[in-house]
């Protein structure tokens, strides 16, 4: 039987920060009310796309490989903030990298969009229709932060993180996964007009977030719950035979409440929000990158996965890591820095909003 073994991964993390602080200067809060909520004290926010972001990140998982990206077979982009629909951004981020032979689509389920790239790629290895692939988590969610809300603009941010996988005969890879979508909840998490829809023909768009963050919370907790549930009890697995658990970012007291319930120790547990706050898609990717960096991975490892995101869809995995901890190569490749201070360059997202940031300005 095939596998998919991770054998590369990288990240993308752009230099501008918005911190809480920064945050008190352009609407009605503070550090400590932000973080109490939510466990985020900064984000980062991007100048470049979610395609240019994902490449970097896709680059520096070759490299980490020792992968060339002629080799790859497939690129998936998880993403929900593509910056064109047609054609797809996969396409974009296969093109750059030099990836001739490899297919592309992108795979929007939200925040768990990376997940379900994981699971299906890994599928397709498993298959036999693939040998290699690039899995994406990329977004810049930042362009739909309605900065008359206080209660969801400092909730997000931007980033992008990628793995290669493998085929391999070795039980390696992710093991198994479990992908759900909670029924008639789609409007709990919601970006109206982010799409294809009759007001891009008038230019009558106005994106703001929907967000029923009471709701949002149980049926996170009990769709990733549900679905770890699943995913331990097809590999004859309890909590106690987890060894690292690398959950969604979104908000630390779900993680901490999912934890709980699985009586899982928080101390094996990765927690990156602080630095980044909820990268959508990318988030998973990006602690795992992390988890790396930190070295709490170990050879051999048990991981366990979950995330939710709108729909509101869910998802669980179990990955088995190999004996490789360390990237065979690194990358030069980066993006040029912004020229500008963070104000700057949310100068037209403010103003659209009606948030007074003048006095910000370096400009």
């Amino acid at each position: 039987m095939n596998y998919a073994e991770i054998t590369g991964w990288g990240k993308y993390v752009p230099k501008l920060l918005m911190t809480n602080d920064d945050m008190a200067k352009i609407i009605d809060t503070s550090d400590e009310w932000i973080f109490s909520r939510s466990g985020i004290r900064q984000r980062h926010y991007s100048h470049v796309s979610t395609g240019e972001m994902g490449w970097l990140a896709a680059e520096r998982a070759l490299a980490a490989a020792g992968v060339d990206a002629s080799d790859i077979d497939l690129v998936v982009l998880g993403s929900t903030t593509p910056e064109e629909i047609c054609p797809n951004t996969a396409s974009f981020i296969k093109n750059k990298l030099g990836a001739t032979k490899a297919a592309a689509f992108d795979l929007n389920s939200a925040c768990t969009s990376w997940l379900y790239g994981m699971n299906v790629a890994t599928d397709m290895i498993k298959a036999g229709s693939i040998k290699k692939a690039l899995v994406i988590g990329s977004e810049r969610i930042s362009l739909a932060m309605d900065w008359s809300k206080r209660e969801s603009c400092f909730l997000f941010g931007d980033g992008a993180g990628a793995v290669v996988i493998e085929a391999t005969k070795e039980k390696l890879g992710l093991l198994s996964a479990h992908m759900s979508c909670v029924p008639d909840s789609r409007e709990c998490l919601h970006l109206p007009s982010w799409g294809m829809s009759p007001s891009h023909l008038t230019g009558d768009i106005h994106v703001s977030l929907n967000f029923e963050g009471q709701e949002i919370f149980k049926s996170a907790v009990k769709g990733m719950a549900d679905s770890i549930a699943n995913v331990l009890e097809r590999e004859g697995l309890t909590a106690e035979d987890i060894d690292l658990f690398v959950p969604h970012q979104a908000n630390v007291r779900i993680i901490q409440t999912l934890a709980k319930r699985l009586n899982f120790p928080i101390e094996k547990v990765m927690v990156c929000i602080d630095e980044y706050a909820n990268t959508s898609a990318a988030a998973i990717p990006l602690a795992l990158c992390d988890a790396l960096t930190d070295k709490r991975v170990k050879p051999g490892m048990t991981i366990l996965t979950a995330s939710f995101g709108a729909g509101l869809t869910c998802g669980a995995g179990v990955i088995r890591w190999s004996d490789r901890v360390e990237p065979l190569q690194t990358s030069d490749a980066d993006i040029v820095p912004y020229d500008g201070t963070v104000f700057d360059l949310m100068e037209d997202s403010f103003t659209y909003y009606g948030v007074d940031a003048q006095h910000l300005l370096t400009k």
